[in-house]
């Protein structure tokens, strides 16, 4: 009886109070809702990037996949994840990417797992109006690609490019792969070993063997097998897939066969090879295969007192230059892209230890004159001044 007496008395002085200062009790009560958006706002924010990413794409109606032009198995594993991960909430997911599939370490990836890529050409191919891309963060590669506003954008390279709902650029990360295997992790998914069915899980979610097989190539493949560039989150990530890895078909990808091209272009790389120091550039000429190019710089690479290399090839008309550094003073995507930004048509960036570009033929609008490329003697001697730091 005494407690239920003193709180009542409380009641009633607070009552009083609130009648005697309505200024004070609106300020109080102000104080408490502003707290409380405080607190909502920390607790959101606090929420793993994976389950934020898995409620937006649940509040889709479907959505399309974009990967970068020629995708990599970094890019189709991120892409295959994302579709997954859609797929087991409810939303219908298409993935799509410009250019070609020709590598043959990247046909072995999409025939292994069976993937269903739809190639586009033009903005009006999207099957989607939420697009999200992976493993890069500016749309790119086709007609109309400038006006795409993505709605998420997960990545590893560094850029300027957000997504409108939801951007995750890591670029500490080795692989896209990595980012996308820690969000099935933060939503609790359960890798499904081979012999296995998805069934046999108790969690929500769960990651396929098809899922967790690609992506731990894909980890692989961008970090050249967690040697190069590879951040303890990779680690983790593969350690995390493992379970769920069917090892027969991580071999197949792995070790796919050899184009007769390919060969031809490594030992014209290697005969033609001009070196300066510890560095070396290539002009390997016309090739069929433009993938061949940056299979020539993992070869040269390789190479005894290289520390540094690009390749020089072409295709059509289009000027291809792909390179790679185990050089601390060289930046192969800052070096590449410096020479570029200089060149008309020229485009071109990466990461420290990877890079390439491309310079497209001046075309004449009159169609009086042939379209014309860049002097490659030129192109040589800037690059080497470039990979010396003199630009």
């Amino acid at each position: 009886m005494w407690v239920r007496s003193v709180t009542d008395e409380r009641i009633s002085r607070a009552t009083e109070l609130a009648r005697e200062n309505p200024e004070l009790t609106a300020a109080v009560l102000l104080a408490v809702g502003v707290g409380v958006v405080v607190a909502y706002a920390l607790f959101r924010a606090r929420r793993p990037a994976g389950v934020k990413f898995r409620r937006l794409l649940a509040e889709q109606d479907e959505i399309a996949v974009l990967m970068h032009p020629n995708p990599d198995p970094d890019a189709m594993s991120a892409a295959l994840g994302v579709a997954s991960l859609a797929n087991q909430v409810g939303v219908d997911a298409t993935v799509q990417y410009p250019g070609q599939i020709r590598h043959q370490e990247n046909r072995a990836f999409r025939t292994v797992l069976n993937l269903d890529l739809d190639p586009i050409k033009h903005v009006s191919d999207l099957a989607a109006e939420s697009v999200v891309l992976v493993d890069h963060n500016e749309p790119r590669g086709f007609a109309g690609a400038d006006g795409v506003l993505p709605t998420a954008v997960v990545d590893h390279h560094p850029g300027d490019g957000s997504g409108e709902a939801f951007t995750d650029v890591r670029t500490d990360y080795g692989a896209t792969a990595s980012i996308v295997a820690e969000y099935f992790e933060e939503n609790g998914a359960t890798p499904v070993p081979p012999d296995k069915h998805a069934s046999e899980t108790e969690s929500d979610l769960t990651l396929s063997t098809d899922t967790a097989t690609g992506l731990l190539y894909g980890i692989l493949a961008d970090t050249k097998h967690l040697t190069v560039g590879a951040s303890e989150r990779d680690f983790a990530a593969a350690a995390y897939l493992y379970p769920g890895v069917d090892q027969d078909r991580l071999d197949r990808i792995a070790n796919p066969a050899v184009d007769a091209e390919v060969l031809e272009v490594k030992a014209r790389a290697i005969a033609g090879r001009r070196i300066e120091g510890s560095f070396a550039v290539a002009d390997i000429g016309g090739v069929n295969n433009v993938d061949a190019i940056p299979q020539a710089a993992d070869e040269l690479i390789q190479l005894e007192g290289v520390s540094a290399v690009v390749i020089i090839g072409e295709r059509d008309g289009t000027v291809h230059l792909s390179g790679r550094s185990r050089d601390d003073r060289v930046h192969m995507g800052n070096a590449i892209q410096s020479v570029l930004a200089d060149v008309e048509n020229g485009d071109g960036g990466g990461h420290s230890r990877m890079g390439g570009g491309t310079i497209t033929p001046t075309v004449d609008p009159t169609g009086d004159e042939e379209g014309t490329t860049v002097n490659r003697d030129e192109l040589t001697d800037a690059l080497f001044r470039a990979m010396a730091g003199d630009m």
